[in-house]
């Protein structure tokens, strides 16, 4: 079957720069890069981040865009429109998005909750060691209607088109985020003790260069850059023929690199004010350091505690929900090629699944608390997380420099990215993509499906 519409496209390069980078950017920007920067010695983590960023995240976010725009097509058409043969690995990219938008959603909602709250409520009531935190993701009413909310906000912008929504929605959030973060970050400068955190936070320490930090970062900057998604594909494939694709991804690793410094500006900092070192950072990660740790930093800041609570939850919000948005959109384009369906019927379609999967998984925290898939206290948000960023991610990127590197040629992308620019690292990407990337690609499958087995730790 057919598309019945004309493919959209963006309105121009900056604005897919934009919109890609407002992809990459969210959550694990602002909760896991500070936490990993504080436990592997602040700045040789950055400069290790940096390193992998403009090497093999670049080349990797190259090669997607790239497939994208050659074959105008989401995950399951791109592969489809090499040989039948090669559908399976498109099906299997497109369950990520699937997976990941509904548990992505509900800690959308999340953070919808705190950033309400901050205005709604004393800061002293999110400061109560995890209680408040607790109780709401138990609850059986609040939890859902934040969600429901999250989810809403995230369907309006997608429903309104690529120009018409995700250009016009990243526009306005992308900018806000920035400014919010930065000024966030030179407020927090201003107190007293900030300058020590500033400094461990900044200045490298190659004492604690590891293998352990090394696969830290790997990791951190591939589920970052919104690789293995479906994400860059789908929106690779509403990019002009004319726009330089090299430059173009240099932008985009770029700012998720500056807002992940950003956010550990705000949150290292912050834990040397509150605690005098670092260790309230590196010793929590993920929704505890989010929802539990920063509330009671933030506490401590004596009256200007709720503007902080809610300019900083509000600029997490942006971060999640332009994630929310991509992830959104790449199910929609992925139904409507696959299909053959009509935009408004593909995104009905995700709505329909996003929102009975995300009733599902918030199930786990009540209803279905004794669901422990991964073992005692794990929930149904966990597992999926694990599917999704453990397994299949890494798969699905390694099936695919495989395809790209070994099978079809690296001379498919060169082509295309040559249509618009030059491309004068060609034999360093190709390197890149048929000898380093399947390495790396295995050492994050082995090394975060062996963490969640208490095998390794990171």
């Amino acid at each position: 079957m057919t598309q019945k519409t004309e493919r959209a496209l963006w309105s121009g390069k900056w604005m897919f720069i934009l919109s890609a980078a407002a992809s990459a950017v969210g959550l694990g920007n602002m909760w896991r890069f500070p936490y990993l920067a504080a436990k592997y010695g602040g700045g040789i983590f950055i400069l290790t981040y940096l390193v992998l960023v403009f090497t093999f995240g670049v080349s990797m976010l190259l090669l997607e865009t790239a497939f994208g725009r050659k074959t105008g097509q989401s995950v399951i058409g791109a592969f489809r429109s090499f040989g039948k043969k090669y559908t399976f690995i498109g099906v299997l990219a497109s369950a990520v998005p699937f997976i990941i938008t509904p548990y992505y959603c509900i800690i959308g909602g999340w953070v919808a909750k705190y950033m309400v709250s901050y205005v709604t409520n004393s800061p002293a009531d999110m400061a109560d060691g995890g209680n408040f935190f607790v109780n709401f993701i138990d609850s059986t009413d609040s939890s859902f209607l934040f969600m429901l909310l999250f989810m809403a906000a995230a369907f309006l912008v997608v429903s309104l088109g690529v120009k018409g929504g995700i250009e016009k929605a990243n526009l306005v959030m992308m900018p806000l985020l920035l400014v919010a973060a930065v000024a966030i970050a030179v407020y927090v400068a201003t107190f007293p003790g900030a300058l020590g955190g500033i400094a461990y936070y900044l200045t490298p320490d190659f004492s604690k260069m590891s293998p352990e930090l090394l696969i830290g970062a790997l990791g951190q900057m591939f589920y970052s850059l919104s690789l293995a998604m479906g994400i860059m594909v789908t929106y690779g494939s509403y990019l002009g023929k004319k726009e330089n694709l090299t430059k173009s991804v240099a932008w985009i690793g770029g700012a998720d690199l500056a807002v992940s410094i950003l956010a550990g500006l705000m949150i290292v900092p912050a834990a040397f004010i509150a605690m005098g070192s670092a260790d309230a950072v590196a010793a929590k990660s993920g929704p505890s350091l989010m929802f539990i740790t920063l509330p009671s930093v933030f506490q401590q800041m004596g009256g200007i505690a709720p503007v902080i609570g809610f300019a900083f939850f509000l600029l997490v919000f942006f971060a999640a929900l332009t994630s929310a948005i991509s992830l959104i959109e790449a199910c929609v384009s992925i139904i409507s090629d696959g299909a053959g369906w009509s935009r408004r019927r593909s995104l009905i379609t995700t709505v329909f699944v996003v929102v009975v999967a995300g009733i599902i998984i918030n199930l786990g925290y009540n209803g279905l608390s004794f669901i422990q898939p991964l073992g005692e206290g794990s929930t149904l948000l966990d597992f999926f997380d694990f599917i999704s960023n453990s397994v299949l991610m890494p798969i699905v990127a390694l099936m695919t420099v495989i395809f790209i590197g070994w099978i079809m040629k690296p001379s498919i992308i060169i082509e295309e990215v040559k249509q618009s620019s030059d491309f004068k690292l060609e034999k360093a990407w190709t390197v890149i993509i048929k000898y380093v990337a399947p390495v790396l690609l295995v050492v994050i499958l082995v090394a975060y499906v062996g963490a969640q087995f208490g095998l390794f730790s990171f």
